[in-house]
């Protein structure tokens, strides 16, 4: 039977996801969190606490639990645990990323100085040291332009601002939400130049720095700012087969400008008429539970190609099956305390509508993009077309009834 470890930080939507593909393949489990809840029921050396902000030593952690009993791979589930996994599986002789490319995944200034050492396309950028500067370097960008910090994901502190007065207030915004993230909040910030048009996401899946491309997401909601939250994906692309190609080959060549060889890959990518820009690429699969969307052969996961690649399990007859499909993250519309979600059952009625999760339990504060980092929850649909799965989802969006009051009761 093979051993894998999975890093499973507290706040991963995708624990379940990720423990029912190993159950599939048979694998035994050790969870590595930096949460006790989710170390419930696993005993011994199934369970290890690991502090996911000390890479060095939960790494090490993970290394001296191999050395008692051997493990076959070790899988982050999410951003926060990629670095520890690669770190580990270097010194166990695992298949993995090199630690320096991961962590430059997790830094937007290491991805964007690598992007521009291999003069890929992407939104022209300058680092923030000292807040008496954004408006200044703001203005050597040019308005609108975008002001983020360097850490963070999933549009967490990514601020539009149009005139110099936006980029320091966006900025001074980003250094309290940085705070509240347990990051350093005096840490360096991006201004990046704002790039018009769509938004798509690539799925890949890289084996000895071979990409292979899983899915192209369209993104059909704009995403204009001032902030960026992101709500509808669907798969195929309806973009042109020739657009399709391009930003096919700008993943491979980010990939390989950033040295990454093993595993997921996940890329953001504008696109404005024929040109395309690259925004980010994580060294982990699509975040949330968006993966839902995608289906294997023989019933396969996203998750269970994952796993199944890190373990050196065959991959033949696991293509991707062909249907329309698609998710939509449930927006969060203001701040306040989730009450209720009615209407579930009139959303799941809609023709092609597969499932809908809510993800936050009620009784739960809430608050929007950019201060948020949680989704109210996730709607799957399927169809002949894409654009039959993007107007399901809206169509059930719009039968739900979310209930967000300013402070609980009593």
């Amino acid at each position: 039977m093979s051993r894998l470890l999975l890093l499973l930080p507290s706040e991963t939507y995708r624990a379940r996801d990720f423990l029912d593909a190993a159950s599939r393949l048979d694998a035994e489990v050790v969870v590595a969190s930096d949460h006790r809840q989710a170390l419930a029921g696993a005993l011994g050396d199934r369970a290890l606490r690991v502090n996911l902000g000390r890479p060095e030593a939960a790494a090490q952690a993970i290394v001296e639990l191999a050395q008692r009993t051997p493990l076959d791979a070790v899988v982050a589930v999410d951003d926060q645990g990629i670095l520890v996994a690669a770190l580990a599986a270097e010194r166990l002789g695992l298949a993995h990323n090199p630690p320096d490319a991961v962590a430059a995944t997790r830094n937007k200034t290491a991805m964007r100085e690598a992007f521009a050492s291999a003069a890929l396309p992407q939104p022209a950028f300058r680092v923030v040291d000292d807040d008496a500067q954004v408006s200044s370097l703001a203005g050597e960008v040019g308005f609108p332009c975008v002001v983020k910090p360097v850490s963070l994901s999933a549009s967490r502190g990514v601020i539009r601002a149009d005139s110099p007065e936006q980029a320091e207030r966006a900025a001074t915004r980003i250094r309290e939400i940085l705070r509240q993230a347990g990051e350093d909040p005096a840490g360096p910030l991006l201004v990046e130049q704002y790039i018009p048009g769509a938004e798509v996401a690539v799925e890949g899946m890289l084996r000895s720095g071979e990409l292979e491309i899983v899915a192209f997401f369209d993104k059909p909601d704009p995403l204009e700012g001032p902030y960026f939250e992101e709500t509808i994906y669907v798969t195929p692309s309806r973009l042109p087969t020739s657009t399709l190609t391009t930003i096919g080959r700008l993943t491979s060549e980010a990939v390989a400008a950033l040295g990454l060889v093993e595993g997921p890959v996940h890329a953001e990518l504008r696109i404005d008429g024929e040109r395309a820009w690259l925004l980010e690429l994580a060294a982990r699969s699509i975040g949330g539970l968006c993966s839902r969307s995608l289906r294997f052969g023989l019933g396969a996961s996203f998750e269970e190609l994952i796993l199944r690649r890190a373990l050196g399990l065959p991959l033949e007859r696991l293509t991707r099956e062909q249907a329309a499909s698609g998710v939509m993250m449930l927006p969060i519309p203001r701040s306040g305390v989730l009450q209720e979600i009615a209407g579930q059952d009139e959303a799941l009625a809609v023709d092609g509508v597969t499932g809908l999760e809510v993800s936050i339990a009620f009784g739960k504060r809430v608050q929007p993009l950019p201060e948020g980092d949680r989704y109210l929850g996730f709607i799957f649909a399927r169809g002949e077309t894409a654009g039959e799965v993007e107007q399901a989802l809206r169509v059930a969006h719009s039968r739900l009834d979310i209930v967000i009051v300013e402070r609980s009761a009593g």
